[in-house]
């Protein structure tokens, strides 16, 4: 029997296109735990029967998925990731060796387009502006609040993060600056997800998440 070493945090909201992809390309040691936020395509049914470990987050909100995924996570690093495909699972030793080898706290998937199309020009416009804003508040090197990320499970739990929508990867980055935490970024690829996004994929959703994380970014210069 494999030694779960990592635990692979998947917010889910109808990907049961995406998931056969993402769960047969873990790599041995790492554990996925499929958070369904109530799909209605059966993704929790494809995920359990992938192997893996499914919990069923019935308030709605990429933080509220990501944070459920977190407390059911037992292993001593815990990463995130979209289960869209956009990002392959095969780079997550990328953001985890990092962690696992003591050289950073907090380590994040800087996203290189793998064609034009992956990632939108509202998206991308967005985070640049939002990475301009993080590096002058926080002095950290930051240019892409990316979501395939990696830490250890008891530092994360320590942040005593509170954000149950798109602002939930936004609020561990800036408490982990806060907390002096060794904060990396590495690059990984990024590719046109399957099937149609909630979030940053639509300008609604954008302008959405924008919002969130504005809000966020008020109350933390308070």
């Amino acid at each position: 029997m494999t030694l779960i070493q990592v635990d692979l945090v998947l917010p889910c909201l109808n990907e049961a296109g995406a998931l056969p992809w993402v769960l047969s390309r873990l790599p041995e040691g790492y554990r996925a735990i499929v958070v369904d936020n109530g799909s209605t395509d059966g993704s929790a049914e494809v995920a359990s029967a992938a192997g893996a470990l499914v919990v069923h987050e019935e308030r709605r909100g990429f933080g509220a998925a990501a944070h459920a995924g977190l407390l059911a996570a037992t292993a001593p690093i815990v990463a995130f990731c979209d289960a869209d495909a956009s990002m392959d699972p095969r780079e997550l030793p990328l953001v985890v060796d990092p962690v696992r080898a003591g050289e950073a706290d907090l380590v994040l998937g800087r996203r290189r387009a793998s064609v034009p199309k992956a990632w939108p020009w509202h998206s991308r416009m967005a985070n640049t502006s939002l990475s301009w804003r993080l590096r002058r508040i926080t002095g950290v090197n930051i240019h892409d609040l990316g979501p395939m990320r990696a830490a250890r499970r008891e530092d994360l739990l320590s942040l005593d993060l509170r954000d149950r929508r798109s602002g939930y990867p936004l609020e561990m980055f800036l408490r982990a600056a806060e907390a002096g935490w060794r904060i990396r970024e590495v690059d990984t690829t990024y590719s046109p997800r399957v099937g149609r996004s909630k979030v940053t994929g639509t300008v609604q959703g954008t302008f959405t998440a924008v919002a969130d994380m504005s809000a966020l970014l008020r109350e933390t210069r308070r």
